[in-house]
């Protein structure tokens, strides 16, 4: 049955094959015709600061006549997710390497279209005010995701509280690449939400930027350490699907994103705890 049911089909496919051949080629055209015209885009971000600054930048947007929304996910995932699916236009939350992991890992084609900004990530303490105050066998807690996770491990080795395997890149530092630890800390990995939460159960907590910000933390004056802000390779980005960098709209949000008023609302608002890169 299946074999006569094929057969059929065949014969009718056969006959269609250059009206689907004129048909796909109309289409390719309308769709590139409707992202010439695109007037309104979907950007992803994560909730906190991310967030704020998208909404400054859907209102600059406005002005020069593209609509933007701003759609909040919970996690880093879900955002990267939502956009090689097609659920979302952009995403501004993430830096290069946390993107190329993700790529790595899904097996997804997402390209970075501008840099934005840096947000230094950086350790922070409700029981002690210096470095040399923590003592050795403290509790540390890091973010459990391979970039940011490696990020953490590496402000911990330049404090000499450990030494990672050499040869590794940051990006693919994990505890497991510790192979010394003459401070005896104990090193534990969270959900990078749940890090400003640790603070009340650990010595040291090093937390993402967004969501130290989010507790209402600054990295310049409430950190007993903090990543260089002039040699950290960890420049966030907004990202798209390859293929699609080209779109206008996207290009004009990109303008948007990178215009003085968007800079002096993040110095004024966060002032240093994220760094514009233009």
């Amino acid at each position: 049955m299946k074999r006569r049911i094929f057969i059929r089909a065949a014969t009718a496919a056969a006959a269609s094959v250059l009206l689907a051949a004129c048909g796909k080629k109309q289409g390719a055209t309308s769709s590139a015709a409707a992202a010439a015209d695109k007037k309104e885009i979907i950007l992803g971000v994560t909730a906190g600061s991310s967030e704020q600054i998208a909404e400054q930048v859907a209102k600059v947007a406005e002005k020069n006549g593209l609509k933007i929304t701003v759609k909040t996910f919970g996690d880093y995932v879900a955002v990267d997710t939502a956009l090689a699916q097609g659920d979302i236009d952009l995403n501004a939350f993430q830096h290069q390497p946390y993107l190329d992991n993700f790529n790595a890992k899904n097996k997804t084609d997402l390209v970075p279209i501008a840099k934005t900004y840096l947000a230094p990530i950086a350790g922070y303490s409700k029981r002690y005010k210096n470095v040399k105050d923590v003592p050795d066998g403290a509790t540390v807690t890091i973010p459990n995701d391979p970039t940011n996770g490696g990020r953490a491990l590496v402000e911990l080795s330049r404090l000499g509280w450990i030494k990672v395997k050499e040869g590794v890149p940051a990006s693919k530092l994990t505890p497991k690449d510790v192979v010394a630890n003459p401070k005896k800390i104990k090193i534990v990995e969270l959900e990078a939400p749940q890090l400003p939460r640790s603070l009340d159960d650990s010595d040291v907590a090093v937390i993402n930027a967004g969501y130290a910000i989010s507790a209402g933390l600054n990295s310049k004056k409430d950190s007993i350490f903090a990543e260089s802000t002039e040699t950290s390779p960890y420049v966030n980005v907004i990202a798209a699907r390859k293929g699609t960098e080209n779109t206008p709209a996207y290009q004009k949000a990109v303008e948007a994103y990178r215009s003085p008023e968007v800079k002096k609302y993040i110095e004024d608002t966060f002032k240093g705890a994220l760094v514009p890169s233009w």
